[in-house]
């Protein structure tokens, strides 16, 4: 059964702080000015060989005033839940749009702050696919069943450690403003994780097994359930994890991979995600983490890969962890096309990137981390759409004479256009005439983003599927977090630089 917006969000004076705050925005002048309030609870464990290590449980409550005043942009965040405050809020932004105008004048700008038309959506709500709010989960249930499991690995042989971490997060937001948008939203998601060490004693080397489980927008039931088989996992990872420690180092050169999907989420959200926000293409987010060489002059030209690549940008996904109703700008979720059959076609848009480059609209991409920060341009679910007739995950392995199969994800690097890479896993099993033949250790695969995706040689199937992500991708200053979800299939890419990272780490 669907859940309702919590009786203690709605019981807020929402609508009596949003009117006084935009009634006081309209009287100072404002071209345009919106009004956010959130609740955001956050809570975490983490067990250290089965006993408590840490734990965490906060409310940030609050609300924010933005407006566009003389061109300008203007933002004030308050937690005084009284009309006078909130008037006072929305005060404090027209001054600071004041401000901000003068600033720009005196840096010789003529640029002005306009935004994309979006339809009014009035009195709207929305609430994200989930069973159990894992809020409503007694805390000694989450750390019993976290302890439960890491017993379970640290009774296999090899295993000296287990971490175990879970992170739950249920958010309400009122988002009201001038045009006459009013939603209530809410979303519930977490990310249980666990790590299994093994130590050799003899030589003191040590290497980690991580579950592969990805961060969901569910809630308790995807501890509890089928969507998951939790015990199956838990049962592989020693073996697995003693089968890695004894792997041999890999031979660097060149081999065809095959990318499980719990390794290839990380990918593209580095090479595909991150260079198909529109403001980074631009040049608005030079400062942190660079910008993108996918640039606007581009659109419709830019061959990202082969014609078997598919992505679209998508904000209404079940289950995804970017997945919303409408934005941080009163726009509604859609999905649409980046790249098709192999071309950068879209991007990632908020209202003001959407009317400065003559889109019509934005596609709901704007998004603030808490009620004290300013929306941003914010990643939506980016996935590789499977082919429908794609082959399995084994039958991709079986067509490939010498290569590797990369599972999981570790590390990773990239520039600052989004353009060179290398990424490691959590498993890299060698491929032999279209077997598996054990795992290897020390890989790392290399290469452009052009160059990498142009290599996709086959697309797994609609089975081979699956929605990964994370809760911390990192973007704007000062800096936010947002959780966003990438699905993909299997998939085979030919002749991939790999690197042994041990000889790379060496020079």
């Amino acid at each position: 059964m669907p859940h309702s917006i919590d009786s203690a969000f709605t019981a807020l004076p929402l609508r009596a702080l949003a009117d006084a705050a935009l009634a006081r925005a309209r009287a100072l002048g404002a071209e345009h000015a919106d009004f956010r309030l959130e609740r955001v609870r956050s809570a975490s464990w983490r067990l250290r060989d089965a006993r408590p290590a840490a734990s965490s449980d906060s409310t940030d409550l609050g609300y924010a005033v933005r407006v566009v005043h003389g061109g300008a942009w203007g933002f004030a965040s308050g937690v005084d839940l009284t009309m006078d405050a909130a008037a006072r809020v929305a005060s404090q932004a027209v001054a600071m749009a004041k401000l901000s105008a003068k600033v720009i004048e005196a840096a010789g700008s003529d640029e002005r702050i306009e935004l994309a038309a979006e339809p009014v959506h009035a009195d709207r709500s929305w609430v994200s696919s989930y069973e159990i709010d894992p809020f409503s989960v007694p805390d000694e249930e989450k750390t019993g069943l976290l302890a439960e499991w890491s017993g379970r690995l640290l009774a296999a042989e090899g295993v000296a450690h287990v971490d175990a971490t879970l992170l739950t997060v249920h958010e309400n937001k009122f988002y009201a403003d001038t045009a006459g948008t009013v939603t209530t939203q809410q979303r519930v998601r977490l990310h249980p994780q666990l790590t299994a060490v093994a130590v050799d004693e003899s030589s003191g080397e040590f290497d980690s097994m991580r579950t592969l489980a990805p961060p969901v927008g569910r809630g308790w039931e995807y501890l509890t359930g089928s969507t998951w088989d939790w015990q199956g996992e838990l049962e592989r990872i020693p073996e697995q994890l003693a089968e890695k420690m004894r792997a041999p180092s890999v031979e660097a050169g060149r081999y065809d991979l095959v990318v499980d999907p719990s390794n290839l989420w990380l990918t593209i959200h580095e090479s595909i995600g991150h260079a198909t926000e529109l403001d980074r293409a631009l040049g608005y987010e030079a400062a942190y983490a660079g910008t993108s060489f996918a640039t606007f002059d581009q659109l419709g030209k830019l061959a990202y890969g082969s014609s078997l690549m598919n992505v679209t940008g998508d904000r209404t996904a079940e289950h995804g962890l970017a997945t919303i109703g409408y934005d941080d700008e009163g726009v509604a979720a859609q999905s649409w096309d980046l790249v098709k059959d192999g071309t950068l076609v879209g991007y990632q848009l908020d209202r003001r990137i959407a009317k400065l480059t003559g889109f019509e609209r934005s596609n709901g991409c704007a998004y603030a981390d808490s009620p004290g920060h300013v929306p941003v341009q914010r990643m939506a679910n980016v996935s590789l759409r499977p082919d429908p007739a794609g082959l399995s995950t084994e039958d991709l392995i079986s067509g490939v004479d010498r290569g590797i199969y990369v599972v999981g994800d570790r590390s990773w690097s990239i520039d600052m256009q989004r353009y060179n890479f290398q990424f490691t896993g959590q498993r890299f099993y060698k491929i032999e005439n279209g077997r598996l033949a054990g795992q290897l250790r020390d890989v790392a695969y290399q290469a452009t983003t052009t160059d990498f995706w142009g290599s996709m040689t086959a697309v797994g199937g609609p089975d081979t599927y699956v929605l990964g992500g994370a809760f911390n991708c990192g973007k704007a200053q000062p800096g936010q977090v947002a959780a966003v979800s990438h699905g993909c299939p299997s998939a085979l890419f030919t002749s991939v630089n790999i690197l042994n990272t041990t000889q790379e780490a060496g020079r």
